[in-house]
């Protein structure tokens, strides 16, 4: 099963922010903590990605010996 990255970099820090909005009891805060840290950095990532992309497209690909 193929799911797009930015899901996939996403999923694991939603699903600890999820899992600490549904526990009753344990280390709601931590899973927090680590949830929100997980959401960051797959947000960071797929705006990386988006630029690289984007700037790329910009750049001639055609060598300079060309």
């Amino acid at each position: 099963m193929w799911i797009p990255r930015p899901l996939y970099d996403m999923g694991a820090g939603a699903a600890l922010v999820a899992a600490a909005y549904f526990i009753e009891q344990g280390p709601r805060g931590l899973l927090l903590l680590f949830g929100a840290v997980g959401l960051t950095a797959g947000l960071v990532l797929w705006m990386r990605r988006r630029d690289y992309r984007h700037s790329q497209a910009e750049y001639d690909t055609r060598s300079i010996d060309d």
